[in-house]
């Protein structure tokens, strides 16, 4: 199962990698493939195969940049959200032996490259949410039930 639910700055981050893709990587690939297949065959030539290749990635993120910037429903922050974990929130959690985690609840488009962020679809967001602080959550996990209790609450990164 995959939410379409996006932050501001997660749909913001996806138009400015579709808008870096089709204005200047792609138009600079092009110029590759087309400078590599004027130097004539092209079955031998490495330059072309490698630049096409990309050139075929780069369009294929294109098409699925489009796509999910049209397919995403952008979810911003609301004062009535306060106290409790909802999409967007930044929560601090332990567990029973000491260990504290910090991460924020975003959609599953802005998980990669951020260590604190955790998709809305995982296990841990799904036990949080609705949930206050001191309220603790069971965790579902491959070993078993974890426990975990909320330490705060927060619609701001409070800890950059």
């Amino acid at each position: 199962m995959r939410t379409n639910l996006i932050t501001p700055e997660g749909l913001e981050a996806l138009q400015q990698e579709l808008n870096y893709l089709w204005r200047e990587q792609r138009p600079d690939v092009t110029a590759k493939v087309a400078w590599a297949a004027s130097l004539g065959d092209r079955s031998e030539n490495a330059d072309y195969k490698e630049n096409k290749r990309l050139l075929r990635q780069i369009d294929s993120r294109i098409r699925f940049l489009r796509k999910r910037i049209e397919a995403v429903r952008v979810v911003e922050y609301s004062p009535q959200q306060d106290g409790r974990v909802f999409f967007g929130a930044w929560v601090e959690i332990e567990n029973e032996q000491g260990e504290q985690l910090t991460f924020r609840i975003v959609g599953p488009d802005e998980i990669y490259r951020r260590k604190d962020y955790i998709s809305i679809d995982s296990p841990m967001a799904r036990a949080l949410l609705k949930k206050a602080v001191d309220d603790d959550a069971l965790v579902p996990t491959p070993t078993g039930q974890k426990l975990w209790f909320i330490n705060s609450i927060s619609y701001q990164n409070t800890t950059v």
